[in-house]
């Protein structure tokens, strides 16, 4: 997945979750913010981040906030932090992933009861439903998920658990949004409901698959698998 004009600035503030103040060539700029998750370990006082530059005159904001350098012990690390770009990459990543035969037939948002999920394929007799959740926050190199409470995750699982039950395979695909990172685990201390209901769905035939990405400022790549921890 590519953007196609980015450029970069320096974080202010963000007065709320769907803008920001930032800094770019001098100038102070509102921009809109691709993720209304909290990212208040990644949006500090002067991070560098990254911009989409949007070409549509009739936009309030010209920019998007898509990407920001982070500073750990182990260096800097870049994070992609748009929230629509894993459901874009995950397609790109599908269609080579070797989980389906090259006639699988990939289809985007198919409904199964009350959830809407990212995915349905079918691939001769397989029928699948597949979830995508973009994953943005790590520590000491664990990646993690959710950053914030999400109801509406647990009932994505839930729903996942009643597609296994009625005979279609069904996956959750984190797609980790950085590189070098050791494992994934679910965020129990902020929302042990999602964490347990990670745990049943593995125990009850949902397959769970983690993959990071190659980021750059203008790209996400999904890369390799990530091992994952349900502790």
């Amino acid at each position: 997945m590519k953007y196609k004009k980015v450029t970069q600035g320096r974080f202010i503030s963000r007065p709320n979750r769907f803008i920001a103040h930032v800094e770019i060539d001098g100038e102070i700029h509102t921009v809109h913010v691709k993720n209304t998750g909290r990212c208040r370990e990644l949006l500090v006082p002067d991070a560098r981040v990254y911009l989409e530059i949007s070409d549509n005159p009739a936009r309030k904001t010209k920019y998007d906030l898509i990407a920001v350098e982070k500073y750990t012990d182990r260096g800097i690390l870049l994070v992609n932090m748009d929230s629509q770009i894993p459901n874009a990459a995950a397609g790109e990543w599908l269609k080579k992933c070797g989980l389906f035969s090259e006639n699988a037939v990939i289809m985007r948002e198919k409904t199964f009861g009350k959830s809407r999920f990212d995915f349905y394929v079918e691939d001769g007799s397989r029928k699948i439903f597949l979830e995508v959740k973009g994953v943005t926050l790590e520590y000491d190199g664990v990646a993690m998920f959710p950053d914030a409470p999400t109801e509406r995750g647990v009932k994505h699982i839930n729903e996942l658990i009643s597609c296994a039950r009625n005979g279609y395979e069904a996956y959750i695909l984190f797609i980790i949004q950085m590189k070098g990172m050791t494992c994934f685990v679910p965020h129990d201390e902020m929302h042990p409901e999602f964490g347990d209901a990670l745990r049943k769905a593995a125990e009850n035939g949902v397959r769970i698959i983690a993959m990071d990405c190659i980021v750059t400022p203008d790209s996400m790549t999904v890369d390799k698998e990530v091992k994952i921890n349900l502790r």
